[in-house]
């Protein structure tokens, strides 16, 4: 049973955004930190940001600090991902993710609880 569901993902010019949305349908992770992963082409899953339950505790990786802002309506059961000046190594599958603490879902990605089916988002040159 799906429980994170990703969109807006899709086709994008280098320097412009996509805004990406991953509800809980099961409404079962709301006391839980939430993240996004991301996977290139040929690549392992790397992290991208995550945020705690209360909406603290957000931790950005280094190549999207600036650029990335991650954020949650708990009322909504839903995280969402704001990418703006996108840039062409952006490309990836991106995963939500629920666990325990930001730090987990920045440490352990291979044991995360909870994913998603991924959303793909292309950055042209």
């Amino acid at each position: 049973q799906v429980q994170l569901v990703e969109s807006g993902g899709g086709l994008v010019q280098a320097g412009g955004s996509l805004r990406l949305s991953c509800v809980d349908s099961g409404r079962a992770y709301s006391n839980y930190a939430m993240g996004w992963i991301r996977q290139a082409p040929g690549k392992e899953r790397e992290f991208v940001a995550a945020i705690g339950w209360s909406g603290g505790g957000i931790l950005y990786a280094d190549s999207v600090k600036g650029r990335f802002t991650i954020s949650r309506d708990n009322a909504k059961n839903t995280v969402y991902l704001q990418m703006n000046s996108l840039k062409p190594e952006d490309t990836a599958v991106y995963y939500c993710a629920a666990d325990q603490h930001p730090e987990i879902i920045l440490t352990m990605i291979p044991y995360l609880e909870v994913w998603g089916q991924g959303t793909l988002v292309t950055v042209s040159s």
